[in-house]
């Protein structure tokens, strides 16, 4: 796949904040998903078309996501799984960012699919299409509930063993809205069913990772950079299986894209580890 090459505009407005004539925007730690199931073409992604309407990213297709609620920070949150010093270790943060990080990861996912990576220490959640779920599940997208009190109420705990780590993106320093964003990957837990339910998409989806690639390639779907590399990636391998064994061993390595020459013009540069991939479309 051929980059597309920068206005000259957006050239002068990164040089800009390089030279230090412009202050970039303190940007916003986040955490999103990777939803994976099975199917014959590789591992599908779960996709949400963002509403039209929204101030960043309006139009793309994403993963679930969001920014860090300030109560995501609650130490008494319950926890199964590798621990909080554990993921700080993996994540590249201190123990309250990582614990927020990961109660993000799993609130925004449960707000925006319905899928919810939760359960007791031996069993995780099979069914979440109840009225009473979906109560709640409003309650917390409006923050009305805290995520600690509706787990607590439901006798129910993190299930951070079934997160995987994947990668690490900052918004690039020309953009008025950043985010600091950690990438995690999950399978979907047996028994449950995404929703289109979250008020920021219009549209959502179920693609083979590599269809997903090939829909951005055509035109027929619009994604930032880090999405579509993801999908890229994740495609790569044969059934989400092997997604989840590379994401049980990777860190995060915070990485942001930068104006670089490419020939007479100039692109966002990506991680190395993509560059061949990208190379190859």
């Amino acid at each position: 796949m051929q980059r597309i090459p920068l206005p000259q505009q957006l050239v002068d407005q990164a040089a800009a904040y390089a030279d230090g004539t412009a202050t970039p925007a303190e940007p916003r730690d986040a955490a999103t998903v990777v939803l994976l199931r099975p199917s014959p073409e590789g591992p599908s992604v779960y996709l949400l078309r963002r509403q039209a309407s929204m101030a960043f990213a309006a139009g793309m297709c994403v993963f679930p996501g969001g920014g860090v609620d300030p109560r995501d920070f609650d130490h008494s949150v319950a926890w199964a799984g590798p621990t909080p010093a554990e993921w700080a270790g993996r994540l590249g943060v201190d123990e309250p960012k990582a614990r927020a990080l990961v109660c993000a990861a799993v609130r925004e996912t449960f707000e925006e699919s319905g899928v919810l990576l939760a359960g007791t220490a031996d069993e995780i959640v099979a069914d979440t299409t109840g009225e009473d779920w979906e109560a709640d599940r409003l309650a917390l997208e409006a923050r009305e509930l805290a995520f600690t009190e509706f787990l607590d109420r439901r006798g129910l705990v993190l299930r951070t063993d079934l997160l995987g780590v994947w990668a690490g993106w900052l918004t690039p320093v020309f953009e008025p809205k950043r985010y600091r964003t950690w990438f995690f990957t999950a399978l979907l837990p047996e028994g449950q069913v995404t929703r289109d339910v979250s008020s920021e998409s219009s549209s959502v989806t179920w693609l083979p990772a590599m269809s997903a690639v090939s829909a951005v390639e055509s035109g027929d779907m619009f994604m930032m950079p880090p999405t579509y590399l993801t999908c890229l990636e994740v495609g790569q391998f044969a059934e989400p299986a092997g997604v989840l064994a590379e994401a049980s061993g990777r860190g995060v390595e915070m990485f942001m894209p930068e104006v670089v020459p490419e020939g007479e013009e100039f692109v966002l540069s990506v991680p190395e580890r993509c560059a061949g991939l990208l190379a190859s479309r």
